[in-house]
């Protein structure tokens, strides 16, 4: 039995204080033989803090052996682990030079399941190399109208960090038949026009859906 077995075990622990214990252990004690469990256990954790620690303890490797390793993940069957590899890219410096990476992203961008596509949209904005904006802006607008109110803000919160690129494509958007996408694009362009009063009005809003319910901003 290896000294790290134990450890790799307390990752299923029913506990979640005993799993973030493991996880810790993991990022300060870092193994190349224990990274395929620890990203492993990202795919299936239902902890957000011990998603986070694991994520740590992977960034803790060599982005030599995680990077790839990462890469793989993201053509896995289950949605979490396409997302939590996409989130953990995010945390490695210079991860997105590697080569092949990107249109792995991109295509991530429109997955069909809500909270990947939503992770694909932050995560391509960091990832995105120069030059491949303007596809990225392209690809992010297919996606105005989708969702609930909290996942158009972050696709809102992408296209600002893409202004430069995508202000003119936001603007037309707002003449759109579709009203769904119409409503989405203003607000977004309220956002690019006046970050800190887009910001009271997100509030506001927030507060009457959760008075009225789920159909009070249409």
């Amino acid at each position: 039995m290896t000294p790290t077995l134990p450890v790799i075990t307390a990752l299923q622990h029913r506990d979640p204080s005993a799993r973030l214990r493991a996880a810790m252990h993991l990022g300060a004690n870092p193994d190349p033989s224990t990274l395929d469990a620890i990203v492993r256990r990202c795919a299936v954790e239902p902890d957000f803090f011990v998603r986070d620690m694991l994520t740590w303890a992977v960034t803790r490797h060599p982005a030599s052996v995680t990077v790839p390793r990462l890469i793989t993940e993201l053509d896995d069957d289950l949605p979490q682990a396409r997302s939590q590899a996409l989130h953990t890219l995010t945390k490695i410096p210079g991860s997105s030079a590697t080569p092949g990476l990107w249109p792995r992203v991109l295509h991530l961008v429109d997955d069909p399941d809500d909270e990947v596509a939503t992770t694909a949209w932050r995560a391509a904005v960091a990832l995105v190399p120069e030059g491949h904006e303007r596809a990225l802006v392209d690809a992010l607008l297919r996606h105005l109208g989708r969702g609930d109110l909290e996942r158009q803000r972050r696709l809102t919160r992408a296209l600002v960090a893409l202004a430069w690129v995508a202000d003119d494509a936001v603007r037309g958007a707002v003449s759109s038949a579709d009203e769904d996408v119409a409503r989405h694009a203003a607000r977004t362009v309220r956002v690019l026009d006046d970050p800190d009063a887009a910001l009271d009005d997100a509030v506001d809003e927030a507060r009457r859906v959760a008075a009225m319910g789920p159909d009070a901003h249409r």
